[in-house]
């Protein structure tokens, strides 16, 4: 009871984030591509990655460290840099899946492309941790809802969290469902495929460009 008393505006904070959970992004995207790639084993693995990630960044910005890049905008535009470069990098290894596809080199099915030398959760994590738009939900928004006055700020924190990750667990298992639905078209359609690859990869250095940009 006492969690639930140091939350403002509960009802805003649960909309919200189900609008930014919602908002095409990195990990959602990473998580779809690889279900309809690899099968929801796998892509279970990402989600678990994206959840320790934002597990992270929450405890991050609770101990402080959004303070702290809300202070120091370099800090804040080296992370970015970060993630625009990994995204880049990942983007480029579904486009050389891509054109492996389309030549023939890999065949759909039992022979999917798989992921070159990473664990899929840890590049979930890592996708995670860089990610701008986790990065910032956290520095900017979810930490502005629980009062100054909470009688006990850390179990109000802790709800808020379980909250979020619930939305965002329940998003990606959609998006996992998804995917394998997806896998089943690809196997027989090995140039669509290699087209919904490719499209995946534009759109992760999509993300990159859009980061570097901003």
């Amino acid at each position: 009871m006492e969690a639930l008393n140091g939350i403002t505006g509960l009802t805003t904070f649960v909309l919200g984030t189900v609008f930014i959970v919602l908002l095409p992004g990195p990990n959602s995207l990473y998580v779809m591509s690889t279900a309809s790639r690899l099968g929801w084993r796998q892509a279970a693995l990402g989600a678990g990655g994206v959840f320790a990630g934002d597990s992270v960044l929450m405890i991050t910005a609770v101990l402080g460290a959004a303070s702290l890049l809300n202070k120091s905008p370099a800090a804040l535009q080296a992370m970015q840099l970060l993630g625009a470069l990994y995204l880049v990098y990942l983007g480029g290894g579904l486009l050389r899946q891509a054109r492996a596809l389309w030549s023939g080199l890999a065949a759909a099915g039992n022979d999917a492309p798989k992921p070159n030398r990473h664990h899929p959760f840890l590049q979930a994590l890592t996708v995670s941790l860089l990610n701008p738009k986790a990065i910032l939900f956290f520095v900017s928004f979810f930490v502005q809802f629980v009062s100054p006055q909470a009688p006990a700020p850390l179990l109000s924190f802790l709800l808020l969290g379980l909250i979020l990750q619930v939305i965002s667990m329940l998003y990606l298992a959609l998006l996992i469902v998804t995917g394998v639905r997806l896998a089943k078209l690809f196997g027989n359609h090995r140039r669509l495929a290699s087209a919904a690859t490719a499209g995946v990869g534009v759109a992760f250095i999509s993300f990159a460009l859009t980061l570097v940009a901003s």
